[in-house]
């Protein structure tokens, strides 16, 4: 909105100056306002509470920031025009003289004229960067070697991409939800360091009623227990079966424990001499509601290695037809998810994705245009991902909330650009692209630094999480700012989509040194 404003003259009418400021910039962040609040909406479809709170929260929020810029800032910069058509101070608002007395100081212009502006235009004079970006930047980017530069940039950047995302890592280490300090680092590290032979020891739960003393069903029940001790990453001969101990107990006694009655009757016997088991046993009376055992997993090194675990252990465990299995561990709290982030990501992203071209398609009044910021969102997402990847953050229900939040980041790049390209009201494709640079690619700049720099201090915190956002975001900046000045502006001049036709045109240019006939077809 500043940016605009800014191209509006000085002299014209308060009302002039905002209807030309809210026609150029109301659009483009109701485009960006209306994709973001519907892909964060989307994201309350997510399996994860976490995620589904955070979209919440976050989508009322740009809904406030709308409001806030449409009608607060809106109202700032009508309280602004009438100072500066007043010639006001720019703190104080008193009125000032338009000239600058001969012999006076710096610190005398700056607090005791008023604002200047550029005589030829009417305009506020051109900030340096939006000139480098219509004098110096436009016109290099739009040179046909440099499109190929940028071309090949762009297939490398992709490669890079698709290379990190093929080996991107599920899961999140135990120690990283800690901080740095913690005592619980250390722990995690010596766990790992004298003890990784040894994974978690996995409980087995009869989850109802069992016949243990009924021989074909005790079989049944071993049958199954077989099956996870033949998994590669089980021992058998580490694992704790209450029952197989009572079976050796009653051997002992000489006990005939495929009677119901004797197998009740001596439960109580067999817990004074080994109490160890009373609490893997739920006993009431005459019945044993459900009981646990527990088996060793061994070599298990890396989250993918947990995931596998899970998994095969949950699917042996309701492959069992004699009884009903559960297998827990505190760490499966964390495992669960791991089974549905990758298509909980997938389907989250690809439904906000769809929207947001719907969106486009509506708002952005040329399809191809519409196409171009549906691409770039996808191709942040993929370089994002591929990169964090590389960068050694796995895929985690943290790191996709983050990954949300990327493509919230990524329509507010390339819509501001596609648009301002539409806009423009140049004739030729490449200096339609010039003109869309020089009017938006000094606010992206800002915005992208501006972020950067806000997140800069995550990136000493002692807290993994915080480093991993300051990681995503910082990679959502650059890819999200690389594709909206260096690849959309090449990529729309290569397939132009002018919402107007262009047409012949002749114009006269006045030269300091001659009179200059200009021909434009």
């Amino acid at each position: 909105m500043i940016s605009n404003w800014q191209q509006t003259k000085v002299k014209d009418p308060v009302e002039k100056r905002m209807a030309e400021t809210f026609k150029e910039a109301a659009m483009s962040i109701t485009i960006t306002t209306l994709t973001d609040v519907l892909g964060f909406y989307i994201g309350l479809m997510s399996e994860f509470r976490s995620v589904r709170a955070f979209c919440l929260y976050t989508s009322t929020s740009i809904i406030f920031c709308y409001i806030y810029n449409i009608l607060f800032f809106g109202s700032v910069l009508a309280l602004n025009g009438r100072r500066e058509q007043s010639n006001g101070h720019w703190l104080t608002c008193w009125k000032l003289p338009t000239q600058t007395p001969e012999g006076k100081s710096p610190a005398y212009r700056l607090c005791c004229v008023g604002g200047d502006y550029d005589q030829e235009t009417g305009a506020e004079k051109q900030q340096p960067i939006a000139h480098f970006f219509k004098s110096y930047y436009g016109p290099f980017l739009t040179k046909p070697w440099t499109k190929v530069c940028v071309m090949l940039l762009y297939l490398g950047y992709l490669a890079g991409g698709i290379y990190g995302c093929l080996n991107l890592q599920q899961g999140i280490n135990m120690r990283d939800l800690a901080a740095d300090d913690s005592y619980v680092v250390n722990y995690y590290d010596d766990d790992r360091k004298f003890f990784s032979r040894y994974g978690p020891n996995i409980m087995v739960v009869v989850t109802e009623e069992f016949p243990y003393w009924n021989k074909n069903s005790r079989s049944k029940l071993n049958h199954c227990m077989e099956k996870l001790h033949n998994l590669t990453f089980v021992n058998q001969n580490l694992t704790v079966s209450w029952l197989d101990f009572y079976l050796q107990f009653a051997q002992s006694k000489s006990l005939n424990l495929d009677n119901e009655n004797v197998f009740i009757e001596n439960v109580s016997s067999f817990f004074l001499l080994y109490p160890e088991f009373k609490l893997d046993v739920n006993i009431t009376e005459s019945k044993i509601n459900a009981s646990r055992f527990f088996v060793q997993t061994l070599d298990i090194s890396n989250a993918s290695m947990e995931i596998m675990m899970f998994d095969e252990l949950r699917n042996t465990a309701q492959s069992c037809s004699a009884a009903k299995l559960l297998v827990f561990h505190p760490l499966f709290i964390y495992l669960d998810q791991y089974s549905v982030i990758v298509t909980s990501t997938i389907q989250t992203v690809g439904f906000t994705t769809a929207v947001m071209l719907v969106v486009a398609l509506l708002l952005i009044p040329n399809p191809i245009c519409s196409l171009w910021v549906t691409f770039s969102i996808g191709s942040v997402v993929t370089g994002v991902t591929g990169f964090m990847a590389l960068w050694g953050i796995n895929l985690d229900s943290i790191s996709m909330i983050i990954l949300v939040v990327c493509i919230g980041f990524t329509v507010d790049f390339s819509a501001h650009i596609s648009y301002a390209f539409v806009s423009s009201k140049e004739l030729t494709a490449n200096e339609r692209a010039v003109d869309a640079l020089f009017s938006v690619g000094y606010p992206v700049l800002q915005g992208a630094a501006s972020t950067i720099i806000g997140v800069l201090i995550l990136a000493a915190s002692k807290n993994h999480i915080f480093r991993t956002f300051f990681k995503i975001m910082f990679l959502v900046m650059l890819f999200g700012l690389a594709h909206s000045i260096i690849f959309i502006p090449v990529f729309l001049t290569l397939l132009s989509c002018s919402s107007t036709k262009a047409k012949k045109k002749t114009t006269t240019v006045v030269n300091k040194n001659k009179w200059e006939m200009k021909c434009i077809c």
